[in-house]
C-alpha cells in the first residue's frame, strides 16, 4: 500500500498547484474528448480549518469556477461522509437539529454532481435521512445500500452512464459510474449488500455502454484496493473514508485516489479519450486548498448563513461561541489519526478535566471517538466554539467504582482497538511492559476503582465494549453527573490552567 500525504509535492509545486490546474489549456486538439473530474470526501465543516489556513468549501468553489472555464466538460463529486458528524449538526434551528442541513444547503450551491453515501451518513434519524434527500440537488450514486425493505431509495441511482459529446465532432465519450460503501453503520432503516457482488452486477449491467467506468467508493483502503484487483474493467476509484490522502495504482494500473477530509486536499483528474482506439488517459493531479485561493463570494454568503445560525443556537444552550477562553502557546491536535492511535496534548487535556468534579477518582476514562473535530487548533486564542467543534455531541461526566479485573479488560480491549474510535484515552494510567499502572502503582485485579467516564462509554453502547455498562457488582454507578457537561469542564480546565 503507497501512502501519499501533501508532502509528497515539493514545496514550490504546491505554492503553484492551484494556479498552473486553472490556466493550463484545456486541451491540445489531437481528437480526444477532454473531461476534468473534482473530486473531495469526508467534509464535515463549512468552513476553513486549521485556523483558517487549509480547507473550505467556498475555496474550493472558486476552483471548481476555474477548472470550468478551462474546461466546460468538469464534473465534480464526493466521496461520502457529509451529514455527520460536525458541531454545526448538532445546533439546534426550527425545533431540530440541522444534522447535515448547514452541508447540503451549501453543497447545492456550490453544484456538486455526484455523491455516494459514507457510513457517517446513517448517524442521522431516519426521518432526517430521508428529508435530506429530499433537499439535495445533486445525484446519489450507490449500488449497495438499500431501504429497510431491501428497495432502492427512489432518488438514489445504482448507477448512471454519463455522456460528453465533443462538440466539434460530434463523438461521444460515455462513462460509467457506480457507487459503493463499507457497511459500518447498522441503522434499522439501511440494508447493505456486499460491495463485491453490487460491482460485478453494475460492471456487467455497463458493459457495452460505456467507454470508461469509475467507482465512487466509501470503503477502507483494503477494500478498494481488491475492489480494482478484482475488477480490472475499473479505470478510476475516486475514494473516502480514512480523512488522510492516498494515491495509488491497482490492478491494471488504476488510479486510486481520496483527498484530505474537509477539503484540506482535493484531487483534479484529468480524462483524455480516444474514439478512434477506445483508450482513455487518466492524469490526476493533487491539490492542497489553502488560503491561495480566493472564497468565492456566492458560496460564503450561504457558509456565513448557516454559521450565524448555529451560533444562535448554541447560545440558547447556554455556549457563547465566540468567548475567547485562554491563549495557549502550543497546538492542540485533535487530528483523527493521532487521537485513534496514541495520547496528544488535547486528549490528555481532556481526560483531565473529567476529573475536575471528582477529586476522589483514581482515573478518568473516555472513548476517541468523542472527538469530532479532527483538525489541529493552532497556537493562539481558544475559543468557545472550539471546545464544541472538538466535543459536538457533549454529554455527562459520571462517578462510577470499578473492579480491577474489569477495568484491566476495559483499558486492554482499548489497546486493542488502536484506529478506531472505540480506542480509549485516559488520566492516571500508565502501560509499562504490558502491564498496567494507575497513579504509578500496578493494577490490582481485587481492588475496586473510582472512575470518572463518559455516559456514552458508560452506556455499554461502544463497539467491543458492551460489557461496560451499569447492572452488575462490578460496575456501578455512585454519581450520574446531572451537571458536568464535559464541554463545560473542558473550558473550565483550560480557563485554570
Amino acid at each position: 500500500m503507497r501512502k501519499i500525504f501533501a508532502g509528497w509535492l515539493s514545496v514550490i509545486l504546491v505554492a503553484v498547484l492551484t494556479a498552473c490546474v486553472a490556466t493550463s489549456p484545456a486541451h491540445i486538439d489531437d481528437g480526444r474528448i477532454h473531461v476534468t473530474i473534482l473530486h473531495f470526501n469526508d467534509i464535515y465543516e463549512i468552513t476553513p480549518v486549521s485556523g483558517g489556513k487549509e480547507g473550505g468549501i467556498a475555496r474550493v468553489a472558486t476552483l471548481r469556477k476555474q477548472l470550468l472555464a478551462r474546461n466546460p466538460n468538469t464534473i465534480t463529486t464526493l466521496g461520502g461522509d457529509l451529514f455527520s458528524p460536525s458541531a454545526i449538526g448538532t445546533a439546534q434551528y426550527q425545533g431540530e437539529q440541522l444534522a447535515g442541513r448547514q452541508m447540503v444547503d451549501v453543497l447545492n450551491h456550490f453544484a456538486l454532481d455526484y455523491a455516494t453515501f459514507g457510513n457517517h451518513e446513517f448517524d442521522l434519524k431516519e426521518q432526517q435521512f430521508n428529508q435530506r434527500l429530499l433537499e439535495t440537488q445533486f445525484t446519489w450514486i450507490s449500488s449497495n445500500v438499500f431501504a429497510a425493505d431491501g428497495q432502492p431509495y427512489t432518488s438514489v441511482k445504482q448507477h448512471l452512464v454519463i455522456p460528453v459529446v465533443d462538440k466539434k465532432s460530434g463523438k461521444t465519450f460515455r462513462i460509467g459510474m457506480f457507487g459503493l460503501t463499507l457497511p459500518a453503520n447498522q441503522s434499522g432503516y439501511v440494508r447493505y449488500s456486499d460491495p463485491l457482488t453490487a460491482a460485478n452486477e453494475q460492471i456487467a449491467q455497463l458493459g457495452g455502454q460505456t467507454d470508461f467506468i469509475i467507482a465512487l467508493t466509501h470503503q477502507a483502503i483494503d477494500d478498494d484496493v481488491e475492489l480494482l484487483e478484482k475488477f480490472p474493467q475499473i479505470g478510476l476509484l475516486l475514494g473516502g473514508h480514512e480523512h488522510v490522502n492516498y494515491q495509488n495504482w491497482r490492478g491494471n494500473f488504476t488510479p486510486l485516489l481520496k483527498g484530505d477530509a474537509n477539503v484540506r486536499s482535493v484531487y483534479v483528474v484529468d480524462l483524455h479519450f480516444d474514439p478512434q482506439t477506445g483508450k482513455t488517459e487518466v492524469k490526476p493531479t493533487f491539490v492542497p486548498i489553502s488560503g491561495s485561493l480566493a472564497e468565492d463570494v456566492a458560496v460564503k454568503i450561504v457558509v456565513d448563513k448557516w454559521m450565524a445560525i448555529a451560533f444562535d443556537a448554541f447560545r440558547q444552550q447556554g455556549f457563547e461561541p465566540e468567548a475567547v477562553i485562554t491563549n495557549t502557546s502550543e497546538a492542540l491536535d485533535g487530528l483523527e489519526s493521532n487521537v485513534r492511535t496514541r495520547k496528544t496534548n488535547l486528549t490528555e487535556l481532556i481526560a483531565k478535566s473529567l476529573l475536575r468534579p471528582y477529586p476522589e477518582a483514581d482515573l478518568s476514562l473516555y472513548n476517541s471517538g468523542s472527538i469530532r473535530i479532527d483538525d489541529v487548533l493552532p497556537p493562539g486564542q481558544i475559543t468557545v466554539y472550539d471546545i464544541i467543534r472538538v466535543l459536538p455531541f457533549g454529554g455527562k461526566v459520571q462517578l462510577a467504582e470499578i473492579k480491577g479485573e474489569l477495568l484491566l479488560k476495559v483499558l486492554n480491549q482499548g489497546i486493542a482497538n488502536t484506529g478506531s474510535g472505540d480506542f480509549l484515552q485516559s488520566a492516571n494510567t500508565r502501560r509499562v511492559g504490558g502491564a498496567w499502572e494507575i497513579n504509578d502503582t500496578a493494577l490490582d485485579p481485587k481492588k475496586t476503582y473510582r472512575l470518572a467516564i463518559n455516559d456514552f462509554l458508560a452506556s455499554g453502547r461502544e463497539h467491543g465494549l458492551d460489557y461496560l455498562k451499569p447492572g452488575t457488582p462490578d460496575f456501578v454507578i455512585v454519581n450520574a453527573g446531572n451537571n458536568t457537561d464535559i464541554r463545560q469542564l473542558v473550558i473550565e480546565q483550560l480557563k485554570s490552567h
